[in-house]
């Protein structure tokens, strides 16, 4: 009896084994197809990152500025030194700097001329902002597409081979096929939530740094309003 128990024992581990397989198992298990379609999914991951960080640290250095960059600049107009107050701006690498620079570089026009002027080159400094944010939102859309389309494929062919088969195939293959072929679709969603949370993250940072910009255009505007 001890016996017995001893083998059944290893029977369990050995069936436990069999039915333990690794994700490199089911990449390179679903065969060509699916490693292809994982591969772009990979492809697809390393350029969403690459963006994000970059998009990331972009944003983060154009949100710093001086606290007393305005009421610098209010010292300068004022006291009519305005080469100085260009000065301070071109030492200071932000948009909101740039956009104070437009400002002043239009003073002596009417006010509508220099908030166009401002409005224009804010635009663009958004759009500096934005480079390459849409391609986040093209992978958080593509990827668990591409991911369904290989476990669409992975199905095909499972059951291809059932109708081939004359109805002998084994369940156990083709379950291994299906769940590897399902493999694509959890390759995609991932990437996918992967790329769409960095997407909506990017998008809250460049709102803040677009309504800190909005804010010193409208106190620049101000300060040009005042009797001097």
């Amino acid at each position: 009896m001890f016996q017995d128990a001893v083998d059944e024992a290893q029977l369990g581990e050995i069936a436990s084994e069999e039915k333990t397989l690794s994700v490199i198992d089911l990449i390179f298990n679903g065969g060509t197809g699916s490693i292809v379609i994982i591969t772009v999914l990979f492809v697809m991951l390393a350029v969403a990152m690459y963006i994000y960080f970059e998009r990331l640290l972009a944003i983060k250095a154009a949100s710093k500025i001086d606290k007393n960059f305005m009421n610098q600049i209010r010292d300068h107009v004022m006291g009519g030194k305005l080469e100085a107050a260009k000065i301070l701006c071109a030492q200071t690498d932000s948009p909101v700097a740039r956009l104070t620079e437009k400002g002043i570089s239009r003073i002596g026009k009417p006010l509508d001329d220099i908030n166009t002027a401002i409005e224009n080159a804010g635009t663009l400094e958004v759009y500096k902002l934005e480079k390459n944010v849409s391609v986040l939102a093209t992978v958080a859309g593509a990827a668990p597409m591409i991911g369904f389309l290989g476990t669409v494929i992975g199905m095909i062919l499972a059951f291809h081979q059932m109708a081939t088969s004359g109805g002998q195939a084994e369940m156990g293959a083709l379950a291994s096929g299906i769940y590897t072929a399902m493999t694509t679709t959890v390759a995609g969603l991932v990437v996918g939530i992967i790329a769409y949370v960095g997407y909506n993250h990017l998008v809250n940072r460049t709102d803040k740094v677009v309504h800190k910009m909005e804010a010193n255009a409208v106190e620049f505007l101000d300060l040009l309003s005042e009797p001097i």
